[in-house]
């Protein structure tokens, strides 16, 4: 039985109750949420060491780490170091997008030494497989597709990301309308590859009861994917991106119909004054399904710079509504990460999501920050340290630029606003 089906039938999960004293939500709540799909909480049957979260209304902002091989980095030791930091750095999920070396080592390894909740594309593995076997990355067959998605699903995946709403209307608008960066979604290139190679319809979205008779067996989250996101600012809620979100929206519908959990992913790069429409217009189109953005990026200038740009652009997503932030990394549009590399991206989503989880009055929010407040006018560092979003760097800023009894920090020193104002303050108020 599904997290879903069992929340309709009034059962309360073990996922559910430990979701709900991660949150400081009522159990009731989380499993009403779940029952009607505005919240999910992937936990596959066969993830046995899996700590669960939840992800949609009301709930803290999640944020997602990707890892992953790749053909020129298949080293499976060195995603494992980059599994350790994301999860030390706060990550809520990890997802194995490894396309290198031995695939299914590399996601076994990750389900087996993640707590938390695994992804995957499907799609990427099964065109390297398509490669090997066919010479082709679209010579793949659709029950090759199938058995991939269900090998990942029998191993503990809790998410997939599947791009069923990339369709050959879709496409043929695109090709009307027109954009500058075309496609930018891996998964979504390669399936439009495939349809147009093989002139058939995508194999997601015809044979969408197939996938969602696999996601029903083992409680796999479906992560609806935006395999028409714009890769560019110019692109940004075109006609293209908007009606596949249409079509995802029926997506969603059938999903739940089914007893399968689903989310939706977002864009990509979008200007700031587009970020909050996209929300709302995701929110209305599919009924409250919990929303996965990718930033979104709000400039494409800032190569080098891009965990910053997508912070911006998700706090504002997370503040209007997007439940799911997916890091970026310094490197996105350069390279492979390093592991200091997700390490900064996970920090940088996770202030994104944070402040926005007090604009959205997410339980504990306010009462962080105002704990930080009381331990900064305190001078109480050990505190402001312990409370820190980022312990690691906050204790290395502050022993390596202090005298070690400082009381004020190198910036004021003797000229401390607080340590000023808490003195003379205090002496008013003894006369009075």
């Amino acid at each position: 039985m599904t997290q879903l089906e069992a929340a309709r039938q009034g059962k309360i999960t073990p996922q559910m109750e430990r979701v709900a004293a991660k949150e400081g939500v009522d159990v009731e709540v989380i499993r009403q949420r779940v029952a009607e799909g505005t919240v999910v909480i992937p936990a596959n049957l066969h993830h046995t060491n899996l700590d669960p979260c939840g992800i949609g209304q009301g709930l803290r902002t999640k944020v997602n780490a990707n890892i992953g091989t790749s053909t020129a980095f298949p080293d499976i030791a060195e995603e494992l170091r980059k599994l350790e930091a994301a999860l030390e750095a706060g990550a809520d999920a990890v997802m194995d997008l490894s396309t290198g070396g031995d695939i299914n080592a590399c996601r076994r390894q990750v389900l087996a030494r993640s707590p938390a909740a695994v992804g995957t594309v499907p799609i990427y593995q099964v065109t390297v497989e398509a490669q090997k076997r066919h010479g082709s990355m679209v010579g793949f067959t659709a029950d090759e597709l199938f058995d991939v998605i269900e090998a990942q699903a029998a191993d503990g995946v809790d998410f997939i990301t599947v791009h069923c709403g990339v369709t050959l209307e879709v496409v043929e608008r695109l090709r009307r309308e027109g954009r500058v960066a075309d496609i930018v979604s891996r998964g979504g290139s390669f399936l439009v590859g495939w349809m147009l190679h093989h002139g058939e319809e995508n194999p997601l979205y015809v044979q969408f009861d197939r996938l969602l008779d696999i996601a029903r067996r083992y409680d796999v989250t479906l992560s609806l994917g935006d395999g028409l996101r714009p890769g560019c600012l110019a692109d940004a809620t075109d006609r293209a991106q908007i009606q596949e979100l249409l079509v995802l929206g029926e997506l969603v519908d059938r999903a739940r119909a089914a007893g399968v959990q689903a989310m939706v992913e977002g864009p990509g790069h979008v200007p700031l004054n587009q970020v909050e429409a996209n929300i709302l217009l995701q929110k209305r189109l599919c009924r409250g399904a919990p929303f996965y953005v990718l930033g979104p990026i709000v400039t494409d200038v800032a190569p080098g710079y891009d965990h910053i740009t997508a912070a911006i652009g998700g706090a504002i997503a997370a503040a209007a509504g997007a439940d799911f932030i997916c890091y970026v990394t310094p490197s996105e549009h350069l390279g492979l990460p390093t592991v200091e590399d997700v390490r900064e991206g996970v920090i940088a989503a996770r202030i994104a999501g944070h402040a926005a989880d007090l604009v959205k009055g997410v339980p504990g929010a306010w009462e962080w920050d105002r704990a930080m407040a009381r331990a900064r006018k305190a001078l109480d560092w050990e505190k402001q340290i312990e409370l820190a979003l980022d312990p690691v760097k906050a204790r290395r800023y502050r022993s390596g630029r202090n005298e070690a009894e400082a009381e004020a920090c190198s910036m004021c020193g003797d000229f401390c606003a607080m340590r000023i104002v808490g003195e003379y303050l205090g002496k008013t108020m003894e006369k009075c």
